[in-house]
C-alpha cells in the first residue's frame, strides 16, 4: 500500500526505551528513488544535532498510529556518528554510520531497500564505496523531500504543475509516484506520475523533468479514475 510522505512529517519517533523526537524530513536517493534516511527533530534531547535514522531501524510504518517505532535504544542513537546540520551528507559519514549500526552498506547500483533490512533480492555485499574511492565525497544524489516539494514538473511539451507530495511503498521505503498539482490545463487537479518516468531533477532550476507528454498524463489519470469506478460496488 502506498502512503503519502507528508503523513510522516511530525510523527513521533519512539526508541525501545522512550520517545526521541519527531520526523522532521526525509532524505531520498534521486537515482533509485529509495528513502535512505528519516531526519529526526530531537528537540531538547540532543539540542542542535541532526540525527539520521535509516529504514533498517524501523518497525512497520503504520500511518494511522502516527508513531514510528525505532528498534534502537536512546544511548545507541546518542552515540551514533554525528553529522553537521549545515553540511551535505558525505559518503565517509555513511560508511561510518552503517558500520556503527552493523547494517548492510548502502549500494549504489539501484538496489531497493527491503523491509528485511537488505536490498530486495540481493544479499549484503562489500561496501561499494570502498571499492570505488572516487565516490567518497559529498553524496550528490541524497535529497530532501521537503526541498523538492514545490518544484515545477516539466514534461516534453511544457510545465504541467508542481510537486505536492510523494507516494511511498511502506514496505520497501521506495518512492513510487509523485503527486503533482496540475495547472489550469487540467483544472488544477492532482495527477500521479511514476518515478520511473523521471529523467532528472535540476536543483538550480527547481524542476523535475519527466519523459511524458501532457496527453500521456491525462490518459493515465483517466485510466486511474476508470479503475477506481470499476472497483466500487
Amino acid at each position: 500500500m502506498l502512503q503519502h510522505i507528508k503523513e510522516l512529517y511530525g510523527d513521533k519517533l519512539a526508541a525501545l526505551d522512550g520517545e526521541i523526537g519527531r520526523v522532521r524530513d526525509v532524505y531520498f536517493d534521486d537515482k533509485t528513488w529509495v528513502i535512505r534516511y528519516v531526519v529526526a527533530d530531537t528537540g531538547s534531547w540532543l539540542t542542535g544535532r541532526l540525527v539520521l535514522l535509516s529504514p533498517h531501524a524501523f518497525e512497520k510504518w503504520d500511518p494511522q498510529v502516527k508513531i514510528l517505532n525505532v528498534k534502537l535504544k536512546k544511548k545507541q542513537i546518542e552515540d551514533s556518528p554525528s553529522i553537521d546540520l549545515h553540511k551535505p551528507v558525505s559518503r565517509d559519514f555513511e560508511i561510518e554510520y552503517h558500520r556503527y549500526y552493523g547494517w548492510p552498506a548502502y549500494r549504489n547500483d539501484g538496489a531497493v531497500l527491503g523491509c528485511d533490512g537488505y536490498p530486495d533480492g540481493l544479499p549484503p555485499s562489500k561496501d561499494i564505496m570502498e571499492a570505488h574511492p572516487q565516490r567518497r565525497g559529498k553524496d550528490e544524489h541524497l535529497r530532501s523531500t521537503r526541498a523538492v516539494i514545490g518544484y515545477h514538473v516539466q514534461t516534453t511539451d511544457g510545465v504541467v504543475g508542481h510537486v505536492k507530495d510523494f507516494l511511498v511503498d511502506g514496505m520497501s521505503w521506495a518512492i513510487r509516484k509523485l503527486v503533482v498539482e496540475a495547472g489550469h490545463w487540467y483544472s488544477g487537479k492532482e495527477v500521479l506520475i511514476s518515478t520511473s518516468k523521471v529523467e532528472g531533477i535540476h536543483y538550480e532550476e527547481s524542476t523535475v523533468f519527466v519523459n511524458l507528454t501532457r496527453e500521456n498524463i491525462e490518459q493515465s489519470a483517466r485510466n486511474e479514475i476508470a479503475q477506481a469506478d470499476a472497483g466500487r460496488p
